[in-house]
Parts: C-alpha cells; structure tokens; sequence
C-alpha cells in the first residue's frame, strides 16, 4: 500500500512538472498530507488521477492537477493567515496548513466539517478552524493573507477583497453557476487590486445559508 502511495505521488509530481510546475514548498505538502485520506474509499486506488471526485452532500473534490495551479497561485507562505471558503473533505484545508500558518476554513455542511475535523485530527493538523456557516460573506472583522473560494460567485466578491491583508492574494473561479468558470487571481497592492486570469473550469455556485439537516 505505501509502494502503490509512492508512485501515485510519484506521477502526480511527474505530471506537474511536465505542465512547468516546478515549486518544492508545493511538491513537498502533497508528499506530506495522503490524499487518500480525503477520498472516497471507492475511489482510493484513484486518489491522484488527473479526475475530479463526488463527495458527501453533493459536492465534489478537485483533481490534484487543478489544485496545483490554485496552490501556486495562493503562493502560500508560512506564517500566512489564511480563509477558505468551503471546506469539502478538508484536503484542500490540510494542504494549506501545511504551507501555510493558521487556517480558518467554513462550510456550509455540519457533514463536512464533521469528517475534515476527523481527517485533520487523525493526521495531527492542529493549526486549523473549522466553523459551519454561511461563507458567502467571508469573516467579517479579520484580514486574511489569502483566500481561496472552491465556490463558483458571478462576478469578483467585494466582500472578501475587503477582508485581504496588504499584499494578500485571492483565488476563486468566477463566472455564472450553470456554465464555465474562469479561476481568477486578485492580489491586493496598496490601495488597488492586481487581477490575473488563471485557467477555465466548472464548478458548483457558492450557495448561500447553512444546511439544517445535513
């Protein structure tokens, strides 16, 4: 089983590094955190495949692949504060915990926080917050080095470039629920905010309020 972990890792980084993707802070924290405790036991032997996975409550996990670009345009330092805006299986939380300093990570299912709680203490990741709640206006009255949004917003979220540290750096896929997504950098400089597109994806819209039953 830890022959078969090290060459699924083994390909990911070799797949990342045939895309230009070269960074060792990166390639260092999925070698450290096992995706395999994150996915759904159906799809185990498939934990570093290119594709993406369904979990609970009807949401899904991004590709290894995809996350790499996200991460390496977080540009994650230690020390960094950092808000995440949809916890999911909480591999993506585990990650940034690795890279970065303190994490606070929302979801709006209590089933998904509950699970990435157990994840993260099984691995011993202590420097994360998980809340339920509503994350479609981040945390009011906290700065934030960087935020990442796994929820697809219509436009660039005002609420959370209000909530960026000076020279803090937000990612988050905008463009319509139903369609096509464009991942899109914001880095906050002085006053003005610096935008770069990165890639198109679809994923599910940031949906509002907190899920009473599940």
């Amino acid at each position: 089983m830890a022959q078969k972990k090290l060459e699924a890792v083994a390909s990911l980084l070799l797949r990342l590094r045939t895309a230009g993707i070269m960074d060792k802070r990166l390639f260092e924290a999925f070698e450290a955190i096992p995706r395999q405790n994150f996915v759904p036991i159906i799809f185990l032997d498939a934990s570093y495949s290119p594709g993406s996975f369904p979990i609970e409550c009807g949401q899904s996990m991004e590709s290894a692949d995809q996350l790499a670009r996200i991460l390496l345009a977080l540009d994650v330092q230690p020390g960094n504060r950092i808000l995440e805006i949809g916890t999911g299986s909480g591999y993506v939380t585990a990650l940034l915990a690795h890279m970065g300093g303190k994490v606070t990570s929302v979801d709006r299912y209590r089933t998904l926080i509950e699970k990435a709680r157990q994840r993260l203490s099984q691995l011993k990741i202590d420097n994360v917050t998980l809340e339920q709640r509503d994350g479609r206006d981040g945390i009011e009255g906290q700065l934030y080095d960087r935020i990442f949004i796994s929820g697809a917003l219509p436009q660039v979220p005002k609420q959370f470039l209000d909530q960026l540290a000076s020279n803090g750096v937000l990612v988050a896929p905008i463009g319509p629920g139903d369609g096509v997504q464009t991942v899109t950098k914001l880095t906050k400089i002085g006053s003005r905010f610096e935008k770069e597109e990165l890639f198109k994806t679809r994923c599910q819209p940031l949906e509002a309020g907190v899920a009473r039953a599940i």
